[in-house]
């Protein structure tokens, strides 16, 4: 993995426990709501299934469950659940000391949000264009979420750190995006769950364009303003494909003879010229 010498919100400390600075109290938090909805779906499931994101948060309007599914831990009792959790604190760390809370705990609203309204419209669109049955999503659901979210903001805040995939592989964060939508795919192959794939590849995005953006919304004007250049470029290169026209470099300055611009007069020599 990735250590860090010193705590600093630009170096990366992942896998870094003696780094000198405390873990974020909010990270820990986060860490022990997800193990205590874990363990208690073990003993009164319906109440952890209430956070979860089901059709009834359009069937029976339980609107909560559009933010509070990441915190309900899913999965068997198993060492893979405490892994996720370990992952969870080396990439949550780094997040939340480049981010700060406030800026953490938004991006992870981002992130949520864009998931689970992709999951909503994607079942809405199935049941009313194509007749699917409504099913509940299983491969963004707790956990998971979190790491989905969090692996992104890590790949887009640190994009050039490099990771040793299973301690022995380099490979610089930013493919982890990449990475994500990879196993993302891999594991709708094995559950078809066509909603939670794109829910994933939403939140991916969202949290990618977010933080790519500042971490703000940009203003109308930006957008339009951005609208215009996207426009202008696009007639630009269109124009000069009609066109045909090609530009013919001259030679560089320098020794040996080359010329540049004007050339050495007395031997006719031309710079750049279109033809």
């Amino acid at each position: 993995m990735v250590f860090g010498r010193q705590p600093h919100p630009r170096l990366p400390t992942l896998g870094g426990f003696g780094s000198g600075s405390p873990p974020p109290r909010d990270l820990l938090v986060l860490l022990g709501v997800v193990f205590v909805t874990f363990s208690l779906q073990f003993f009164a499931p319906a109440l952890v299934d209430l956070l979860r994101l089901t059709p009834l948060v359009w069937q029976a309007g339980l609107l909560w469950q559009l933010v509070t599914y990441p915190v309900a831990g899913y999965g068997g009792p198993s060492l893979w659940f405490l892994l996720e959790l370990l992952i969870l604190f080396w990439f949550g760390r780094d997040v939340f000391l480049y981010l700060g809370r406030r800026g953490t705990w938004r991006m992870l609203a981002v992130g949520t949000l864009a998931g689970s309204l992709t999951v909503v419209v994607v079942e809405l669109v199935g049941i009313v264009l194509f007749g699917a049955a409504p099913y509940t999503p299983v491969l963004l659901q707790g956990q998971r979420m979190l790491m989905v979210i969090l692996i992104a903001a890590f790949a887009t805040l640190y994009r050039h750190a490099t990771i040793y995939l299973f301690f022995v592989l380099p490979v610089q964060a930013k493919w982890f995006l990449a990475l994500e939508i990879l196993i993302a795919f891999m594991g709708f192959l094995g559950s078809r769950d066509l909603a939670g794939f794109l829910g994933i590849c939403a939140a991916v995005g969202a949290v990618a364009l977010w933080l790519q953006g500042g971490g703000r919304r940009p203003t109308l004007r930006e957008g339009w303003l951005r609208l215009q250049r996207f426009w202008l470029e696009r007639r630009m290169k269109r124009a000069r494909r009609r066109s045909g026209f090609k530009v013919v470099p001259g030679e560089r300055p320098g020794g040996g003879g080359e010329r540049f611009g004007g050339g050495d007069r007395g031997s006719g020599d031309r710079g750049p010229f279109i033809h």
